[in-house]
This record gives structure tokens, C-alpha cells and sequence, in this order.
């Protein structure tokens, strides 16, 4: 491992994307042809990439996953009964300026207006998907809320914009513990599902993932608001107590974060990659907003050391990231703890990758 050691943070970065890279062509990404965030984590990684190394190759491969999926005319096959079929539109705004070519504006016109078909709660949440009744789960924030604040700023969508701070503010208001400054995973607003809370209708545990995709999207949000938004404020003060909640909870002697962020000191609890790595970004990305100060750097560098100690190679020395959790919906502990583990699971890759270009700044 001694000679992998001495890669800066941007090298690791290319070294995953060019491990899937050699592995797979960009229709082949799992779940093979299909528009799905799970290829859209990666390749939104990917263009960070791309952003920080102006690496042609990335910008090739990203064009050609979308325009293997969407045709002259903007059409595409998409899930339009959920969230999640929204995120892998954030490749489309670069692509559309690069090129000047309609059809990226026509695919997403399609998905911002799959937001207008939505259910929502009583006082408009989101519904994750359709089958999850009344239910908000964290990830919805990042599959869909990145995507409508660019596309507010790029096509003059105000109403959006504000509709997306609604999201995080209702977050805030029925999945923020007092106690620990963490989210549970998921609300549901009936109290209808099996994990649900009665008395506040919230999932039981902290799952890692889930407050990872929390953190990626505040991230981002401040990325897409003007310094006088009237919503910044308290997009900037959640975001300090998150990272600072998040920091808590990170294990010392591995540097990285448990699948149930809170309780390491459990037996069958285990250390998890993707949870990691969007924390790593999160914190990172903090920094740089000036959210928190260079006091978090510590806990940033510590969680990305980590990640690089778990690494792993294949016989042609490609990069394998282990000890990622696979999909998963929201549950009691037994059920996020049980869950299997994958290597080289785009969910985990493409965080990794976002970490690291995040982190590099923070090494130099």
C-alpha cells in the first residue's frame, strides 16, 4: 500500500473515475441503460473532476451517458413517480451551455416538471416516491434540490427556488433531534409505516447515507443562493450545526462514520465508505463557504485519510472502494445494520470522488 500513499487527493480522484471508467462503458454503469441517480452521483463526481483537472476524457464520458438516454427532442424514459429520477438532470445545465444544443433544456423542462405532478404532505412536502405515502426521507433533498435551484437560476424559475427551501425548512422542523443535532432518515407525516414514531412520526435510527445526501445538498444550496438571499441565513446556520454534529460522531481511531452515525459503541454496527465520504465533501464544503472554520479541517483530513486506508486494488490495480451499503429504505436498526456491503457501488465511488476533490484543498 506504501506506494498508493503518496497520491494528493485529486490523483485518488482520477484514479477511481478511471477505474469504472476501464470497467465499464457509460450505458454499461449499473443499473445498465437506465437514467437513475445511482449513475448520476458518479458521473456529478465525475464533472467535479473535470471542473478541478479540465480532463477531456470525463467531459466525453459524462456527455455520453446522457446522450445515450435522451434524444434530439429532449425525450428520455424516466421514473415519474419519484425523486430520485431527478438527480442525474444536474449533468445537464454544463452540457446544454457547452454545446448550445436545445435538447439538454427540453430533458429538463421534462424533469422539473415531474416536481409539478408530485404529492405532497399537508403543508407541501415532497413524497419521496409514490408507494412511500406521505413520507420525506432526507435523500429527497439532494435527488431533487440541487437540480431546482439550478434550474431556477438558469431558466427564471423563482417560485423553485422558493419551494426548495420549504423542503429543507420542514426537514428541519419534524427530522431534527435536539439532542444529538442529527436527522432521522425519514418522517412520515400519516404515521402509517411500520418504523414510524407515533408521537412524531420520524424513523428510529441516524442512518449515514441519508445524512450524507442532507449535507451534499446544503452544500450545494449555497452554491446556487446570492449572498443577500433572504433564505441563506438559516441554510448557514443548519449547516454549522451540522458539521459540528457530525464531527461528534466520527470514530477516532478509523477516521471514518458508523451506518448508524450514533452508535458506534453497538457490536453489529460497522464503518461505512459512502456515509464518509459525503461528510468528508460536506465539512470540506463548509470550510470553504465559511460556515465553519478551519477548526473542522482536522476532522475533514482524518475522514479522508481514512477512506484512503480502506482502499483496495484489484489485479490491474484499479481502485476498489469497499464497505458500501447498498440501497436502502428507511427501517429500524436491525434493518440498516444487516444491510450487505458492495465494492466499487457508484453511490460510494462517486461520493469518494466529490470528497476528494473537496479535500484537496484542504492538504496544499
Amino acid at each position: 500500500m506504501t506506494q498508493h500513499d503518496v497520491k494528493s487527493p485529486i490523483e485518488w480522484a482520477q484514479a477511481a473515475c478511471d477505474s469504472i471508467m476501464s470497467t465499464y462503458t457509460p450505458m454499461e454503469l449499473p443499473p445498465a441503460g437506465r437514467w437513475h441517480y445511482h449513475q448520476g452521483v458518479f458521473l456529478c463526481g465525475m464533472e467535479m473532476l473535470w471542473e478541478a483537472q479540465q480532463d477531456d476524457r470525463y467531459d466525453a464520458y459524462v456527455q455520453a451517458y446522457v446522450d445515450g438516454l435522451i434524444d434530439e427532442n429532449g425525450n428520455l424514459y424516466f421514473a415519474r413517480d419519484e425523486l430520485d429520477a431527478v438527480q442525474a438532470g444536474l449533468l445537464l445545465f454544463r452540457l446544454e451551455k457547452k454545446t448550445g444544443r436545445k435538447k439538454y433544456r427540453l430533458a429538463a423542462d421534462k424533469l422539473r416538471s415531474l416536481l409539478n405532478t408530485l404529492n405532497l404532505t399537508s403543508e407541501g412536502g415532497y413524497w419521496h416516491k409514490d408507494k412511500y405515502a406521505y413520507n420525506m426521507w432526507l435523500d429527497g433533498l439532494y435527488m431533487a434540490g440541487v437540480f431546482s435551484l439550478k434550474y431556477a437560476n438558469a431558466y427564471g424559475d423563482p417560485a423553485l427556488r422558493e419551494t426548495v427551501l420549504h423542503q429543507e425548512a420542514l426537514m428541519r422542523k419534524y427530522m431534527k433531534d435536539e439532542e444529538t443535532g442529527l436527522y432521522y432518515h425519514a418522517w412520515d407525516e400519516s404515521r402509517a409505516m411500520p418504523w414510524a414514531n407515533q408521537a412524531n412520526g420520524c424513523s428510529p435510527e441516524f442512518w449515514g447515507r441519508s445524512l450524507g445526501w442532507y449535507g451534499l445538498a446544503v452544500a450545494q444550496f449555497l452554491d446556487e443562493l446570492a449572498a443577500d438571499d433572504p433564505g441563506r441565513e438559516a441554510l448557514v446556520n443548519s449547516l454549522h450545526d451540522f458539521v459540528h454534529a457530525l464531527i461528534r460522531y466520527q470514530d477516532a481511531e478509523s477516521g471514518l462514520w458508523y451506518q448508524v452515525v450514533d452508535k458506534g459503541d453497538q457490536p453489529d454496527n460497522w464503518l461505512e465508505t459512502s456515509c464518509t465520504s459525503l461528510f468528508v465533501y460536506t465539512i470540506a464544503k463548509a470550510i470553504k463557504h465559511g460556515v465553519v472554520g478551519q477548526e473542522c479541517a482536522a476532522a475533514a483530513v482524518k475522514g479522508y485519510e481514512g477512506l484512503i486506508r480502506t482502499l483496495q486494488f484489484d489485479e490491474q490495480e484499479r481502485v476498489i472502494l469497499p464497505l458500501i451499503c447498498i440501497g436502502t429504505s428507511a427501517g429500524d436498526y436491525e434493518n440498516y445494520v444487516t444491510r450487505p456491503t458492495s465494492e466499487n457501488d457508484l453511490h460510494g465511488v462517486g461520493a469518494f470522488v466529490m470528497a476528494c476533490v473537496e479535500v484537496q484543498s484542504l492538504v496544499e
